[in-house]
Formats: structure tokens, sequence, C-alpha cells
């Protein structure tokens, strides 16, 4: 594994001991990032379920300004802090242990919000679409944030979900991606401006 473009391209990342992670790898990361950037002009990323933290670190490097990496093991904590470290990124990352609705719930209280999120959480868990709302209702998703999410590739997720829509789903192997954009409903409301 390692970081595929930007200003960490090249850097080996560590993996998470044992076979309870399934790191993405390289081709689903490069699929990923060619359908929502290729590059971000700053903003905040969030890697909910982090594992290794490489899709967060992959959006630190391709320019987004900060990250905050969430995961419940232990070694994983471990993997994202020697990542971040190695990839020279340590000073634009916040990492916390702790399970991802909780994560929200914490977040929530500092009113920050996100431009990217990344939900890759073991495959047997298949309700992103409504830890989605919970990102919404919290106030973390700035308008026309993008939402990403692996899943196994049996599971289907629907086209809208709440003010999220899909714009992209892709298979690779037993992974899919399917990708939302966060419309709020302000957004969606909005007078067009005449010209």
């Amino acid at each position: 594994m390692r970081v595929i473009a930007g200003t960490a391209k090249g850097r080996a990342l560590k993996a998470v001991p044992g076979l309870n992670t399934r790191p993405t790898t390289d081709k689903v990361k490069e699929a990923i990032f060619s359908m929502i950037g290729p590059y971000f002009d700053g903003g905040r990323a969030l890697d909910l379920f982090a594992g290794t933290g490489g899709l967060g670190i992959e959006s630190l490097s391709r320019g987004a300004d900060h990250a905050v990496f969430v995961d419940l093991e232990r070694m994983s904590i471990d993997a994202i802090k020697q990542n971040v470290q190695a990839a020279g990124f340590a000073d634009r990352t916040e990492i916390y242990r702790n399970e991802a609705r909780r994560a929200v719930a914490a977040l929530t209280k500092r009113g920050i919000a996100f431009r990217l999120v990344f939900l890759d959480p073991p495959y047997r868990m298949k309700e992103m679409d409504s830890l989605m709302v919970d990102l919404a209702a919290g106030g973390l998703l700035e308008p026309d944030a993008y939402i990403v999410v692996e899943h196994d590739a049996s599971h289907r997720y629907p086209e809208q979900t709440g003010q999220f829509y899909q714009l992209k789903h892709a298979q690779y192997g037993d992974t899919a991606v399917t990708i939302y954009e966060y419309k709020p409903q302000a957004v969606l409301d909005a007078p067009l401006e005449e010209s």
C-alpha cells in the first residue's frame, strides 16, 4: 500500500496486523479519486472507519487541508498514527479511537463540516445510508460534500437517501464503491440568479 498521487506520492503505508481490516487496494483508491477529484482545493476530510488511514491520507496528499480519522481498533489507531507521520501530515490530522456513531455525536458538538467523507466499514455493516443521514442531521457536511461508501458488491445502496444523491456506483471484484453528493434542501430551493 502506498500514497498514489499528490505531495506524498509513493510513500509506503503500514498495514494493520491481522486479518480484521481490509485495506482499500491501490486500484480501488485510484478509481475513487478519479471519480471525486482527483485533486482538492482545501476542505476537511473524515475517514470514519479508517483502518490504515489510507483514504484520508490520500485526500491530504491531494490537497485537503485537514483530516479526522476514527477507528475502534487500537491496532488501526497505531497504524494510522504511523502512516500520517510517514506521509508528513501529522500536523494536519486528528485521530480518535471510537465507535462511528459516538464519533459522529462528538464531532457534531464541535460545529465543523466536512467536504469529503469516507465510509469503509466491515462488510457486515450495511447501514451507511442511515449513518449519512446522521452526519447531515449533525451539520457535519458542507453543501455538495462527497460521501464515498465502500461495501460488499452483493449489497446495493439506494439511488437517493434523504438529501444524498448517488453519483457513481462501480464494482471491483467483491468490492463496490458508491459515491453520493450531499445536496441540502436550502441549496436545491435557492432561486436561480438571472444572468
